[in-house]
C-alpha cells in the first residue's frame, strides 16, 4: 500500500492491494470502486441573528449490491466529497465484513455544531433532508448519526422524512431517542465494540488485562464508552484526550470518577492526572493505542513516534497507508476500523429491523446478537490472516471484497468470474 492523501485515495489504495491478494478481475474491482450515486446540495437557513445563511449538504450511496445502503451523517466544518466517498465506501466494506444486508452510504453538512444554536441546528438538519429526500428511504438509503450529530439530530431526520410521506417512518434513521423507535444499547454499540475485540485480541495474545496500558485518543461517545468498559474488565487506561489535549496517569486513571466529571464539566479532572498534548498521547510507550477522534490522524509526520504494540481503530481512517506500513514493518498489530468499530452499524441494522417488523428486543438480547456478530467475525479474521500470512486488515478487506464480488456476480452486474 502506498499512498497519502484523501480518506477516499487512502480507502481505494488499500482496497487495491486486498485485491490483488484476491487476484479480483479488473473490470468487477471497478464495478466496486466506483460511486453509485452522489448528490451535492446547498440550501439556505434563517440564523437566530436574523440573518440568512447558505449551507453545503452530502450524500453518497457507494454500493448497493448486498442491499440498501446505510451511513451516517457528519456535521464538520472541514468535511469535503472524498472524505464522504471514503466513509461511505469504508461502509460498504464495514457491513459486507460483518454479513450485514446494507450497502455503504455517508453525508453530512459543512457547519460548525458547536458554534450553532439547537433551533439553527434543527433548521439545518430539516433543510438537509428536504433536499436530500429523493434519494433516501427506508428500503434505498437509511441515515444515522456520526460526528457532529446526535439521536436528537436523527429524531429531527425521522420527523422531517415522516412528514413530506404523510406517516411515521421510524425506520428512514436510526440511533434515534427510545421514543421514536430507538433501539436500547445503540448509544453504547461502538465503544462497547472496540472494548469487546480489544478483549478478544488481548486473550488471543496471552495478555493479562491488569497488567495492560491502554490510551485512547478522542473522548466522544466512541473513546469514553471504550474506556468506561475496557476499564470494567480490567484494563488499565493511562490516558484519554479531547481537541484541546488530554490527561494522563501512568498508574492508571479513575475512568469512573474521570467520566462523571468530564459529563458535568467538558473538562479532564486535574487531580486524576497530568495534562497531555494530543501528540504525546499518541507516541506513549502502552501496550494499546485506540486512535477514535477522526481520520488520518497518524500519519508520515508522527508514524515514527508511535510506541504502542498494538493499535486499535475506534475512528474510521485513523492511520493514513503509509503510516499503516510503517507501523506494520515494525510489527505493530492492527486491528482495523472495518472490524473494531462494526458494532454500531451492527446495532443499527437491529434498530432498523425492529422498526420495519413493530417488534422491540431487550439490551441484553441486542448486546448478545451484536457480540455474536463481532467475535465471530473476528475469529474468521484471525484464522485468515494467521492462514495466508497477511495482517488483518488485509484479512478483513479479503473477506469484505469477496462478499461484495460475489453479491455483483450473482445478481448478474458483472459478468466476469
Amino acid at each position: 500500500m502506498v499512498g497519502n492523501g484523501s480518506l477516499f485515495e487512502n480507502v481505494l489504495s488499500i482496497f487495491d492491494s486486498a485485491a490483488d491478494i484476491l487476484k479480483l478481475h479488473k473490470e468487477l474491482r471497478e464495478v466496486i470502486k466506483n460511486i453509485k450515486r452522489e448528490s451535492r446540495v446547498s440550501f439556505s437557513v434563517g440564523m437566530d441573528n436574523g440573518q440568512v445563511k447558505t449551507f453545503t449538504g452530502f450524500r453518497v450511496q457507494h454500493n448497493s449490491a448486498r442491499g440498501p445502503t446505510k451511513g451516517g451523517t457528519r456535521y464538520s466544518p472541514n468535511m469535503d466529497i472524498d472524505e464522504i466517498r471514503g466513509l461511505a465506501f469504508l461502509m460498504t466494506l464495514k457491513c459486507a465484513l460483518v454479513n450485514l444486508p446494507f450497502g455503504g452510504a455517508k453525508g453530512g453538512v459543512v457547519c460548525d455544531p458547536k458554534k450553532l444554536s439547537k433551533a439553527e441546528l434543527k433548521k439545518i438538519t430539516r433543510r438537509y433532508i428536504n433536499e436530500i429526500s429523493f434519494m433516501i428511504g427506508p428500503k434505498e438509503d437509511i441515515l444515522g448519526p456520526d460526528m457532529g450529530t446526535t439521536q436528537e439530530t436523527m429524531g429531527w431526520v425521522m420527523d422531517t422524512y415522516s412528514t413530506e410521506k404523510g406517516y411515521p417512518v421510524p425506520e428512514i434513521a436510526t440511533g434515534k431517542p427510545i421514543s421514536l423507535g430507538g433501539t436500547l444499547g445503540r448509544r453504547e454499540a461502538t465503544g462497547r465494540g472496540v472494548a469487546l475485540v480489544i478483549e478478544k485480541f488481548a486473550k488471543n495474545q496471552g495478555m493479562s488485562p491488569e497488567k495492560t496500558s491502554v490510551a485512547i485518543h478522542g473522548f466522544g461517545n466512541v473513546g469514553s464508552i471504550a474506556a468506561e468498559f475496557l476499564d470494567k474488565k480490567g484494563f488499565k487506561v493511562v490516558a484519554v484526550s479531547n481537541t484541546k489535549g488530554g490527561i494522563y496517569n501512568e498508574k492508571g486513571l479513575d475512568i469512573p470518577k474521570l467520566t462523571g466529571q468530564y459529563k458535568e464539566s467538558g473538562e479532564f479532572p486535574k487531580k486524576l492526572g497530568a495534562k497531555i498534548s494530543n501528540e504525546k498521547l499518541l507516541s506513549l510507550d502502552v501496550d494499546i493505542l485506540i486512535p477514535a477522534a477522526m481520520e488520518n490522524q497518524i500519519h508520515k509526520g508522527n508514524m515514527r513516534k508511535i510506541m504502542a504494540k498494538i493499535i486499535c481503530e475506534g475512528a474510521n481512517g485513523p492511520l493514513t497507508p503509509e503510516a499503516d506500513n510503517y507501523l506494520t514493518n515494525k510489527k505493530v498489530k492492527i486491528i482495523p476500523d472495518i472490524l473494531a468499530n462494526s458494532g454500531g452499524v451492527i446495532v443499527s441494522y437491529f434498530e432498523w429491523v425492529q422498526n420495519l417488523q413493530k417488534l422491540f428486543w431487550s439490551e441484553e438480547e441486542v448486546c448478545e446478537k451484536m457480540d455474536k456478530i463481532l467475535l465471530s467475525n473476528f475469529e474468521k479474521i484471525f484464522d485468515l490472516a494467521k492462514k495466508e500470512k497477511i495482517t488483518l486488515r488485509m484479512a478483513a478487506y479479503v473477506i469484505a471484497i469477496e462478499r461484495i464480488s460475489r453479491a455483483i456476480l450473482d445478481r448478474g452486474i458483472c459478468e466476469v468470474y
